[in-house]
């Protein structure tokens, strides 16, 4: 249908010589997808001063309530989108390998394709069944103020689906999200995605966030280059509890990484109560962790899915673990160790590492125990530092520098670095590291 006879439809007001649609005021219920396309021109969609919202009905069907297509121009502002999700939800599984998210998963709030200059300002975004903003195919999209809450399904056994967010992929570039407050979310709060075929996203800003409450990661870079993760804060990550995909490998993570990562920067952003991991580097290298502070200050049965708090990791096949910079970041109340290290030519400096292993792992844990990982790795989960033999694939940490950190907790004076018996101590120095035992349950306590 063509745009202006759908908007007409609606009974939505129009300046045509100002390329402006401006909604109603009030709520304005769809069946179907708004749909905007490259026949139109520039494309400014505005709220009515008084308050619009575009609501799904309970007969929606398509791949979004906007649904924007090759525009070179386009901004949507002061709307408020409403997904319906308690009369549309459903079951989905996670994407296939072979489909793009856009391809997979219809009932998202936005859908931008092949798009170049989109601008996405003052939006409030809730009750989506999947996506609230997915962004494919496109470059120059900026995502600024905007509040999206109560969004994401679930698969068939009733865990996150990583819907929930907002979603850059197929090779987006040029990217912002600044200034979004997020809360109750199921899946991934702000992501990015590839497939392996496709091209890698990049050149992303994500700045000046809030993710409070998803039961996946706050934010995952995925098969990237050159995105900036600055000054964000995330919160009850990998919660709720019952909705965490642990047996498909879904750990949350404040800050996560996927596939093919370089020339990127993890800085000044707080962490607060962390159901997982706090960093996780699986597929990075030749980047920045700088100033990062995460806390959890539970006991460690308030984190089923507690871990270390950065995690360097080499899933993709097409990367190595090295050249990363982590220095001043502050780790507290870690489940098991602060850092596990694989790969080369790190250096691991200047970081304050307290209260770990909040767990009390000691040596007596038998085979099946929370504190096993495995014989031939004794003392991976009660160290402060490891360095490892590899990851997913072999790669053992060699030609890194470990000086100047600051490490307590459990048994830390002890343990506070520890190696892999199956790797060599050639070439990793650590030099002018502090380690002191310190006991989690008398942290804020006096003591005489």
């Amino acid at each position: 249908m063509d745009i202006l006879l759908r908007i007409a439809t609606l009974a939505l007001a129009t300046t045509l010589a100002a390329k402006e649609i401006v909604l109603k005021p009030g709520v304005t219920e769809l069946d179907e997808p708004m749909v905007l396309d490259a026949t139109q021109g520039d494309i400014q969609l505005l709220g009515a001063q008084a308050g619009s919202t575009l609501k799904a009905s309970a007969k929606f069907q398509g791949a979004a309530l906007i649904v924007a297509r090759g525009l070179k121009h386009l901004s949507i502002e002061r709307l408020k989108l409403d997904g319906n999700r308690s009369i549309l939800d459903r079951r989905f599984p996670i994407a296939p390998y072979d489909k793009s998210f856009a391809e997979f998963y219809p009932l998202n709030g936005i859908l931008l394709d092949n798009c170049e200059g989109a601008i996405l300002r003052h939006l409030e975004i809730r009750n989506i069944v999947n996506f609230p903003v997915l962004v494919t195919r496109s470059k120059q999209v900026r995502i600024h103020f905007v509040q999206i809450e109560y969004s994401g399904s679930r698969d068939e056994s009733g865990k996150n689906n990583t819907t929930g967010g907002i979603l850059f992929e197929e090779g987006t570039a040029d990217f912002e999200v600044r200034f979004a407050k997020m809360r109750a979310i199921r899946g991934n709060g702000i992501w990015t995605h590839s497939r392996y075929e496709s091209p890698r996203n990049r050149d992303g800003l994500i700045h000046e966030c809030e993710v409070n409450g998803s039961a996946r990661d706050a934010v995952q870079i995925g098969h990237a280059t050159n995105v900036r993760v600055i000054k964000n804060l995330f919160a009850n990550i990998g919660f709720p509890v019952d909705l965490v995909d642990s047996a498909h490998g879904g750990i949350p993570v404040a800050i996560d990484t996927a596939g093919d990562v370089d020339k990127s920067l993890y800085a000044e952003n707080i962490m607060q109560e962390i159901n997982g991991k706090c960093i996780d580097l699986d597929g990075f290298h030749d980047g920045e962790i700088r100033a990062n502070r995460c806390i959890n200050k539970k006991p460690a049965t308030a984190y089923p899915q507690g871990h270390f708090g950065i995690v360097l990791n080499n899933t993709n096949p097409d990367m190595r673990s090295e050249g990363i910079l982590i220095e001043d970041n502050e780790l507290e109340g870690m489940k098991y160790g602060g850092i596990f290290l694989i790969g080369r030519n790190h250096i691991v400096r200047k970081n304050r590492m307290r209260y770990l292993n909040t767990a009390g792992c000691t040596e007596s844990h038998a085979v099946g125990a929370e504190c096993f990982f495995g014989a031939d790795e004794p003392d991976l989960l009660r160290s402060g530092i490891y360095f490892g033999k590899g990851a997913e694939r072999p790669d053992p940490a060699r030609d890194i520098l470990v000086e100047d950190n600051l490490i307590t907790g459990y048994k830390m004076k002890e343990r506070c670095v520890a190696y892999s018996p199956q790797i060599m101590k050639t070439g990793l120095r650590v030099e002018g590291n502090i380690c002191v035992d310190a006991d989690a349950a008398l942290r804020g306590k006096k003591t005489k």
